[in-house]
């Protein structure tokens, strides 16, 4: 990339890290370019949210927007060589939800969307563009071992594996770490280890647990390293601690940035 030794790229790098603040890590390294910038809806568990997305050659990094364009928390890196992207069709079900594409890594996926078609296109043709040059660099094969997407709350009024239970305020809501279903806490209450994920044992669903303990009999590792069974359950209200990150802290006087009002910015 031309851009990497450049004054301008310099400067770009230092806004954003100056944009996050103490909180955020630092993103200036000897080879890095900032290949462009912009706000995104990304879906998180309750709803779609405003995030902002920086775009390097070899990560990408998000965060909330805390005031549009000069502070941002909850900083989210994710390397490139880790990232797969999937085309998502506009749903006319979700009208105010189009142009949108999933972000698959081994720890997280997630579904973004764009301003318009045109914003849609450009990010998605610079992600790739930046991951297939950085694997060619590398050497590295391509990662096939990805983070299921979860599927919002809104989508599930009643728990999508007994088809019984109603959420309520009492009735948590819970994700599959596997399959990312939205479930009850009876329906989710054991743990099986992910290790892509985690290195513990992570919430899923009973089918999931089901076919994840068949799949490791007659492997090299004890099934007790591999999961938790009756002994390692979740009361059936008790959150497992692994919940969309980026959403903690949410206070409702943060203002929503609508995503056609921000043109991304690209660098090359």
């Amino acid at each position: 990339f031309v851009l990497v030794n450049s004054e301008a790229n310099s400067r770009r790098i230092a806004d954003a890290e100056r944009c996050f603040g103490a909180s955020g890590q630092p993103l200036a390294i000897p080879g890095r370019a900032l290949v462009g910038e912009g706000v995104l809806m990304k879906m998180c568990r309750k709803r779609a949210k405003s995030r902002q997305f920086y775009l390097f050659n070899d990560i990408l990094v998000y965060g909330n927007i805390v005031i549009p364009k000069r502070k941002f928390n909850k900083q989210h890196i994710i390397p490139l060589d880790t990232v797969q992207l999937e085309d998502l069709p506009d749903d006319d079900a979700m009208h105010d939800l189009k142009d949108g594409w999933l972000i698959r890594t081994p720890t997280k996926s997630f579904a973004v969307y764009a301003a318009n078609s045109n914003e849609k296109r450009q990010w998605m043709t610079h992600i790739d563009r930046c991951i297939k040059d950085l694997l060619s660099k590398s050497g590295k094969a391509p990662v096939t071992e990805h983070a299921a997407v979860w599927v919002p709350d809104s989508d599930a009024p009643v728990c999508m594996i007994c088809r019984k239970t109603e959420f309520t305020v009492f009735q948590r809501r819970h994700h599959c770490r596997k399959c990312g279903a939205v479930v009850c806490g009876a329906c989710s209450n054991k743990r099986f280890l992910l290790p892509h994920q985690s290195n513990k044992p992570l919430r899923v669903c009973v089918t999931c647990y089901e076919n994840l303990t068949e799949g490791s009999k007659g492997t090299s590792l004890s099934n007790s390293s591999l999961h938790q069974g009756n002994e390692g359950k979740f009361p059936n209200n008790e959150s497992s601690g692994e919940e969309d990150s980026d959403e903690e802290d949410d206070v409702s006087h943060v203002p929503h940035v609508p995503p056609d009002q921000v043109i991304a910015s690209y660098y090359l």
